[in-house]
C-alpha cells in the first residue's frame, strides 16, 4: 500500500508543484513506483509543470464520473518509467467533486503504487480539505518570508483535525547569502516557530523555476541535490538537510555574495 503524502501550504506561490513533481521524480529514480495526483481543481498547473498537458485525454473527474478506468486517466512519465501523473479536471466545478470522491480514487491506485504525492491547492478552502482528507501524512511547504510561515501556522492549526500520521516542513526558495548575512529568517527560527520536524530545505535556484516551465526536472543544479536528500529524508527518515551557505562562504563565497547582490 502507497504513502500517501499530501503537499500543502496554504499561501500560493510557495512552490508546492515544483516540490511535488521533483520529488516525485527523484523517489522514482529510487526504483519507487510513484504516482503524483493533482487536487487543484480548475486551477492545475501539475500537467504543466511535467510536461505533459498535451497528453492528457481523461482526468480524475473521468474517474469518479465513470467515464474511463483508472489506468486510462494515469499518464506516464517518458522519463521516469514508474512516476505517473493523475490530471486534475479543468473545467469541472470546484465544489462538484468532493473529499470521499477524491479519497476513492487514492485508495483505488493505492495497491499499484509506493507513493502518491497530492498537490494540493493554495488556501485552505474545500480544495484543501477535499486534498487533504485523501491524505495520511503532510509535507508543509514554507518560503523564509513572515506572510508565509503566518500562513503555514494557520494551516499546521487545521492539520491537526486530522489524523495525520505525521506532519513534516519544507523550507523552499532559501537564499545562502541572505542566510549568512542575516538577511532573512534563520532555518532554526522557522522550525521554533512552527514547532514541527524539518524534512528538507530547498535552495533559491532560477534554474529550477525555469526547467519547471519547461516540464523538465533539475539535474546537476545546486536544487538538484537538495531534491535528492529530501527524496532519501522522505523515504528513509533520515534527518539530512542541504546546506545552502556552503557556496557563499570562503574567499570564493564572498565573491559569490557580493555578485549575487548585483544581479
Amino acid at each position: 500500500m502507497a504513502r500517501k503524502i499530501v503537499v500543502t501550504s496554504g499561501k500560493g506561490g510557495v512552490g508546492k508543484t515544483t516540490i511535488c513533481a521533483n520529488l516525485g521524480a527523484k523517489l522514482a529514480g529510487l526504483g519507487f513506483r510513484v504516482a503524483l495526483l493533482d487536487a487543484d481543481i480548475g486551477l492545475n498547473n501539475l500537467d504543466v509543470v511535467m510536461g505533459i498537458e498535451n497528453k492528457i485525454v481523461y482526468d480524475i473527474a473521468d474517474v469518479i464520473n465513470g467515464k474511463c478506468r483508472i489506468k486510462q486517466a494515469l499518464i506516464q512519465d517518458e522519463r521516469f518509467p514508474t512516476l505517473y501523473v493523475m490530471p486534475s479536471a479543468q473545467l469541472e466545478i470546484k465544489s462538484s467533486l468532493s473529499g470521499e470522491q477524491v479519497k476513492l480514487v487514492v485508495d483505488m491506485l493505492s495497491p499499484n503504487f509506493d507513493y502518491i504525492l497530492i498537490d494540493c491547492p493554495a488556501g485552505v478552502d474545500n480544495g484543501f480539505h477535499r486534498a487533504v482528507f485523501s491524505a495520511n501524512e503532510a509535507l508543509v511547504v514554507v518560503t523564509p518570508h513572515i506572510s508565509s510561515i503566518r500562513d503555514a501556522d494557520k494551516v499546521l492549526s487545521i492539520l491537526s483535525n486530522y489524523n495525520l500520521h505525521s506532519k513534516s516542513l519544507i523550507i523552499n526558495r532559501v537564499r545562502g547569502d541572505m542566510l549568512l548575512s542575516g538577511e532573512i529568517i534563520s532555518i532554526e527560527k522557522i522550525i521554533e516557530l512552527l514547532n514541527i520536524p524539518i524534512m528538507g530545505v530547498i535552495p533559491d535556484d532560477d534554474a529550477i523555476s525555469t526547467l519547471s516551465s519547461l516540464g523538465a526536472f533539475a539535474y546537476g543544479t545546486t536544487g538538484a541535490k537538495a531534491f535528492s536528500i529530501l527524496a532519501e529524508n522522505v523515504h528513509n527518515g533520515s534527518k539530512k538537510i542541504y546546506d545552502c551557505t556552503y557556496r557563499y562562504r570562503g574567499f570564493m563565497g564572498v565573491i559569490r555574495r557580493n555578485i549575487k547582490r548585483k544581479v
